[in-house]
């Protein structure tokens, strides 16, 4: 009987590029199950430790390490091999002083960057949803697949900077005129611009937004913009 989850495994020469594997050593690769990121914006645990931050040679090291409950994302030990890690997420090994979050960096949709100690407990999330439940109480959807019931004032497109693994709103980041925005996908991942107007969708057409950046504005879609904060981001992303 076939496993109702799907395929464990992928032809190399699907894989994301921002995984950084070969393409021609083997020819299938460990792939994402379905979890808190979408499959083709994350990487699978196993992947990342062996391919993009190369802290084991084989896949056998990475299942050992894995299995051991030596892999933390966002504060929690995660042992499955598939496990979808993507955008903010921390990662944590054990006896490893190294922490690592992935963001969008020149142009790449996900790179792992080093971050002080002092932050493996903040991430940024991203509302995507936001629902009225019984008794009036609202409840909040993030990115990273997250949910959480909160009276905090938030709208669809804004930031939470969250204490993890908690849940805890620390402060909320708007998707205004004057804050600074994280592009998260396309030829621009990874840049950071000042938001100088929203233009509100139609039916149609999306949201978007104008984004100095440098000398020059650009117009794209809002949900592809992190707001980061007032001037300098609010958590380390480079």
């Amino acid at each position: 009987m076939g496993s109702i989850s799907g395929s464990k495994k992928l032809k190399r020469q699907m894989a994301p590029q921002f995984w950084g594997i070969g393409r021609k050593d083997k020819r299938f690769v460990i792939t994402v199950k379905p979890g808190s990121h979408k499959k083709s914006h994350s990487i699978p645990t196993a992947v990342l430790l062996r391919d993009t931050l190369n802290m084991v040679t084989s896949l056998r090291e990475a299942k050992s390490a894995i299995y051991a409950g030596k892999v933390k994302i966002d504060g929690v030990v995660r042992k499955s091999l598939h496990h979808s890690i993507g955008l903010m997420d921390v990662i944590e090994l054990e006896n490893v002083s190294d922490v690592y979050r992935l963001v969008p960096t020149d142009g790449k949709l996900l790179k792992p960057i080093k971050i002080q100690d002092s932050e493996k407990t903040k991430k940024l999330a991203q509302v995507v949803r936001k629902v009225t439940i019984s008794k009036g109480r609202t409840q909040i959807g993030f990115h990273d697949g997250r949910s959480l019931i909160s009276d905090t004032p938030v709208n669809v497109g804004d930031v939470c900077l969250l204490q993890v693994p908690e849940q805890k709103i620390l402060e909320v980041i708007k998707l205004e005129k004057g804050n600074h925005g994280l592009v998260t996908k396309g030829t621009n991942a990874g840049k950071i611009g000042k938001i100088e107007t929203i233009e509100d969708g139609t039916f149609i057409l999306p949201k978007k937004v104008v984004l100095s950046l440098e000398d020059r504005k650009i117009e794209i879609p809002a949900d592809i913009i992190m707001p980061i904060g007032k001037e300098d981001p609010i958590i380390q992303l480079k």
